[in-house]
């Protein structure tokens, strides 16, 4: 799975927390291609956020390896920092200082000497269209500028990876929607390659390709479009008071083996529209409601790991 041209290579990497039963993440190899916008996807415990810290060198790597821009996890975790830029989930911006100073202090952390920085300050400011409020004290900005500026300040390096943690959490679906338009132009633009983490199924539709995570595991790697018609047909989904019992009747009726998840029944089949009909005409009573469509990364979620995306969670991510 992993690449000597990837930009971001990962072979069986794991990490398990202190005084923990189970490792947060357990034997993950995948590979990132230069100028991807690629996601790491998976409820909470799933072991998204333990990977997207190893790779940021929050987290100290123990089993397996990686490399980041050609330098390895464990040993050259210097020269991996300058090469990366981070946008964490917690703001990390001064809300006493303007768009500007913030931007500065950052290229100063970085050692910019005074003209490089204002003509990289000015350059960021353009591209994130945020020239019209540079002199404003981000105290004062609405959710969605600051997240413009929380990424100009993880690109002021000029960095080949920028690594992004849930990066519209508590941003409205407007300024999601312009987030992720910024992200495909930085990706396009500029050669840069994002790595991001989501929770949420829009979201990673818009990535290039997705790495699903759950309890830790690697469970499909692909673009969107490959992962839905990995599953193929179409998806019927039931729910019902006593999802069992149904099961059983659609077995001994259509000759069909439903997943059960809790209230409800799912079904995978190049049928549809047959069996639609004719659950609907022999089961209408057992039934709540019922739809049909096709497939969804929520569906190749299920199909992968046998239960809904929010159950069975733990308390690391």
């Amino acid at each position: 799975m992993s690449n000597s041209s990837s930009i971001i290579s990962v072979r069986g990497l794991s990490y398990r927390y202190p005084n923990t039963d189970s490792p947060a993440l357990d034997d993950v190899s995948l590979a990132v291609a230069e100028g991807e916008v690629f996601g790491l996807l998976g409820p909470n415990g799933s072991g998204k956020t333990t990977l997207f810290r190893l790779l940021s060198t929050l987290l100290p790597a123990s089993d397996g390896s990686a490399t980041l821009c050609g330098f390895d996890l464990k040993s050259q975790t210097n020269e991996i920092r300058r090469a990366i830029g981070v946008t964490f989930q917690s703001p990390s911006l001064d809300p006493h200082l303007t768009v500007t100073e913030n931007l500065t202090h950052q290229a100063r952390l970085y050692g910019l000497d005074r003209q490089t920085t204002r003509d990289r300050v000015s350059e960021l400011m353009e591209r994130m269209r945020l020239t019209d409020r540079k002199r404003d004290l981000v105290s004062s900005l609405s959710g969605g500028l600051k997240r413009r500026v929380e990424i100009a300040k993880g690109l002021i390096h000029h960095p080949r990876v920028l690594l992004l943690d849930e990066p519209s959490t508590g941003l409205d679906p407007g300024a999601r929607q312009d987030l992720w338009r910024y992200l495909s132009e930085l990706a396009s633009e500029s050669a840069l390659t994002v790595l991001v983490t989501t929770h949420l199924m829009d979201e990673a539709e818009q990535c290039d390709r997705l790495a699903i995570l759950n309890r830790g595991e690697l469970v499909a790697t692909g673009s969107p479009e490959e992962l839905r018609a990995s599953i193929g047909g179409d998806c019927l989904t039931i729910e019902c008071e006593k999802p069992e019992r149904l099961a059983i009747l659609l077995k001994d009726q259509f000759k069909i083996e439903p997943q059960v998840l809790s209230d409800t029944l799912r079904i995978s089949t190049d049928k549809g529209t047959f069996l639609f009909e004719n659950i609907i005409n022999a089961c209408r009573d057992e039934m709540t409601s019922m739809t049909f469509g096709k497939p969804t990364l929520e569906d190749v979620f299920i199909s992968r790991t046998g239960h809904q995306f929010w159950e069975g969670g733990r308390s690391s991510s």
